[in-house]
């Protein structure tokens, strides 16, 4: 078992103080209607900008729900270990990282690598051309889907990734320099030529249950991939294969959303990050190649384990915006829409009915229409998943994103890292989101920074 961590302690002090109240029912929190955006997630906003603000169980839970996410906390945390142990074993044979809380510490997102370390919170998706099972991407033989850059003793990894940086200055119109750094990723290891790879860094995890919990049908009337409407948007959604009840369904999760519900992504993570095998994909990702683990010990992680992190993810708070009376801010929100932002970045969303009742029939602001969206040729990493082309992304989500910084202590965005600031995220943008890119570029000095406050506001 792992040790009690203060944010563990800080939790356990809300379980017990819940309890203590007799607070059997969700609590309410009234929400002054002008200002209903400041609760990001409806009633599972939380109203803590410090390091813990994507670690917080969703306020309106009850006790019972919040003694299942607590224990679901604690299984997030575990570290993982070579078999024949008989604490978590199962780790490896070849594996990234050794606990989902490695990927995303304290929630938040991971981060490309420093110059000189090995990399941590960011891997490496790999392909081969063509569709595989399903139609979506093709496995590499003997490597899968994903690249292994650690290996537990005994075994080789699979290669390793050397990531390096060209710098690319520009200016503004105004005479305003900045800098894009454009990043390269060479492998290197046994993985043979010809494969298609994409970098990608960890998410935060908060708010994914209520993005599960938004209506297929709410989902789709967003979506207009022949831009019927002429706004130069054609969002589509992705369609990815259900390993559970054997179909294909809207994606919603992952940089493409190439993956249909949280349990899949939880058990996926699990199988592809730390080599540990679940119900839902009992073999090895490395099954067929020489020196994967045959031991008969599997499922590594059971059913019951599996269901309670994915209720762990599906129940962390969202955190509340800021500084909403600010004049700047309001300003900037102001921008955002002038210039088409909130094309892709759409907020109000509401949410269904949902076995999770917590989280059925709320009204969120995660500014993203969870669609596909072509994001220009600089933005492109050439593989497919599923319906999504190489240029093609899902609109990523932007609560939260002022606090990047105060809980995960960098602010690198974008699949893979590249921006190092929330204006290189935007100057970034092509394809479906140029022309808005194009008109922030043009915007005056004040009113850069008046978008960029409001959108540390979220």
């Amino acid at each position: 078992m792992k040790g009690v961590s203060a944010i563990s302690l800080g939790r356990l002090f809300l379980v017990l103080s819940l309890i203590a109240a007799g607070c059997d029912d969700p609590p309410v929190t009234e929400v002054p209607v002008d200002d209903a955006d400041i609760a990001s997630g409806g009633g599972t906003t939380v109203y803590d900008a410090g390091s813990n603000a994507f670690s917080t169980p969703a306020p309106n839970l009850s006790a019972e729900s919040l003694e299942k996410h607590l224990a679901g906390d604690a299984e997030f945390e575990q570290v993982f270990v070579t078999p024949p142990a008989t604490v978590n074993p199962g780790l490896g044979p070849t594996y990234n990282n050794v606990s989902c809380i490695s990927c995303h510490p304290r929630d938040g997102r991971g981060r490309p690598p420093l110059p000189g370390e090995p990399l941590g919170s960011m891997l490496l998706r790999i392909s081969l051309p063509g569709t595989g099972d399903h139609g979506g991407p093709l496995p590499v033989d003997g490597f899968g889907t994903q690249l292994q850059t650690k290996a537990v003793i005994g075994s080789i990894p699979e290669g390793d990734v050397l990531v390096s940086w060209t710098e690319e200055p520009g200016e503004y119109p105004d005479g305003t320099p900045y800098s894009l750094r454009r990043p390269s990723n060479v492998v290197t290891g046994s993985v043979p030529g010809g494969i298609l790879v994409s970098a990608r860094v960890a998410p935060a995890v908060f708010g994914l249950g209520l993005l599960e919990a938004v209506a297929e049908e709410t989902i789709l009337m967003n979506a207009d991939e022949a831009d019927m409407n002429g706004d130069g948007i054609s969002g589509k959604a992705n369609y990815a294969w259900n390993a559970e009840s054997g179909q294909m369904e809207v994606g919603r999760f992952g940089w493409k959303a190439s993956t249909p519900t949280l349990l899949q992504q939880s058990a996926g993570a699990y199988n592809e990050d730390m080599g540990v095998t679940t119900p839902y994909f009992p073999l090895e990702h490395c099954h067929g190649n020489t020196g994967c683990d045959t031991l008969a010990n599997d499922p590594e992680v059971d059913d019951e384990i599996l269901q309670t992190v994915g209720f762990y993810v599906q129940t962390l708070g969202v955190p509340a915006r800021r500084n909403t009376d600010n004049p700047s801010v309001i300003q900037g929100k102001k921008i955002f829409a002038e210039i088409g932002c909130n094309g892709c970045h759409q907020a109000p969303l509401r949410t269904g009915s949902f076995p999770v009742g917590e989280l059925s029939n709320q009204t969120i602001y995660p500014y993203t229409d969870l669609l596909l969206h072509d994001m220009g040729p600089d933005l492109a990493d050439g593989r497919p998943d599923f319906l999504a082309n190489g240029s093609e992304w899902r609109t990523a989500p932007l609560w939260g994103i002022g606090l990047t910084e105060v809980v995960s202590g960098h602010t690198y965005f974008l699949h893979d890292g590249r921006a190092r600031s929330i204006e290189e995220a935007i100057l970034w943008h092509g394809g479906e989101a140029g022309s808005s890119k194009e008109r922030f570029r043009v915007l005056t000095r004040e009113d850069r920074s008046a978008l960029m406050n409001f959108l540390m506001s979220l």
